[in-house]
C-alpha cells in the first residue's frame, strides 16, 4: 500500500470484517443447393449465439486471503466467471495484510483502484468484499440477490473484440448501434491478465487452515491505448502481454474521470 493509501485509510473493522471507511473469415467447400439452405440458417443462429454472449457487465471483486467474510464473495465471483455474459475479476487488496496473513495476490494497485472508485463514486466506501460492476456501482459481494439486480440491467455500449492470432492479441474497439456521442476527455484502454484459477493454502490470521481457490486472479493491468470515439485498432505481442502460457486476458474501455476511473463502456474476454 501507498504512503498516501495508509494515510488516509482507517480501518473500522466488524466482526464480519465487512466495513471500513476512507477520510473474423470463414469458407465453404461447394455442396448441393439443397443444403445450402440448412448451412445458412445453422451460420445464422451461430452469430446469434455469439452475439448473445458478448458481456454486458464487468465484475471487478475485491478481496483479501485475510477477510473471513470474502469466502462467499469469492465463491459467487466463481460462478459469475462461468458465465458468457459476465467479465468477472478478482482483486486481491493488500490493507488486511497486518492482521496476521499477507495476501499472497494482493497489490497496492488493487487496493489504489478500490479507493479510486469510491472517490469518484463519493461514497467513500472501501471494504471486503465488494464487487464493483462496470465501473460504478458498488455492491457487497456476497449480496447474490443485489448483485444480479444490478447484472439484470447492465449493458455496455461499445463494441469490443479479442483474438489470438499467431504470436498477435488482436483489439478492436468500436462504437455500438446504441452507443451515445462521448464528450469525455480521455478513455483508456486497458489490459487485464489473469490467472484463470489458482489455490494457496492460508496458513494464518481469520481464514488460517483453509485452502482456498480463487478464479481469474488479477494479475496486471495494464493502459495500451485511448479511444477518440472512431473505431480503434491495437495489436499486441501476446507472448509479452500474458505473462504466462496459461494465463487469460480482458481488455476493459473505461472512462477516466479528474478522480480515478469511472463507467466501463465496452469490454472484452479471451
Amino acid at each position: 500500500m501507498t504512503a498516501a493509501v495508509q494515510r488516509f485509510h482507517k480501518a473500522v473493522r466488524s466482526p464480519a470484517c465487512e466495513w471500513s471507511a476512507v477520510a473474423g473469415v470463414l469458407s465453404f467447400e461447394p455442396m448441393s443447393a439443397i443444403f445450402r439452405p440448412f448451412l445458412a440458417m445453422a451460420f445464422a443462429l451461430g452469430l446469434a449465439q455469439t452475439a448473445l454472449a458478448e458481456p454486458k457487465a464487468v465484475v471487478e471483486l475485491f478481496t483479501s486471503q485475510g477477510c473471513s467474510s470474502c469466502p462467499p464473495a469469492d465463491a459467487h465471483l466463481a460462478e459469475l466467471a462461468k458465465r458468457d455474459d459476465v467479465v468477472a475479476l478478482s482483486l486481491h487488496v493488500d490493507y488486511w495484510d497486518y492482521l496476521g496473513w499477507k495476501d499472497t495476490f494482493g497489490r497496492a494497485q488493487h487496493t489504489e483502484r478500490q479507493y479510486a472508485y469510491a472517490k469518484v463514486r463519493g461514497d467513500g466506501k472501501v471494504y471486503t468484499p465488494q464487487m464493483v460492476v462496470n465501473g460504478h456501482e458498488g455492491l457487497v459481494g456476497s449480496d447474490r440477490e443485489a448483485v444480479e439486480e444490478v447484472l439484470a440491467r447492465s449493458d455496455l455500449p461499445l463494441d469490443v473484440s479479442i483474438s489470438r492470432n499467431g504470436g498477435a492479441l488482436d483489439i478492436v474497439v468500436q462504437p455500438g448501434e446504441a452507443a451515445p456521442a462521448y464528450h469525455l476527455p480521455e478513455v483508456t484502454v486497458r489490459l487485464i491478465v489473469f490467472e484463470p484459477a489458482a489455490s494457496v493454502t492460508i496458513e494464518r490470521g481469520e481464514n488460517a487452515g483453509r485452502t482456498a481457490t480463487y478464479r481469474n486472479v488479477v494479475r496486471s493491468i495494464r493502459p495500451i491505448g485511448m479511444w477518440k470515439g472512431e473505431r480503434l485498432e491495437i495489436s499486441l505481442p501476446a507472448d509479452e502481454m500474458l505473462l504466462h502460457e496459461d494465463y487469460g486476458c480482458a481488455v476493459l474501455v473505461q472512462e477516466d474521470r479528474r478522480d480515478g476511473p469511472g463507467r466501463i463502456l465496452g469490454a472484452a474476454r479471451l
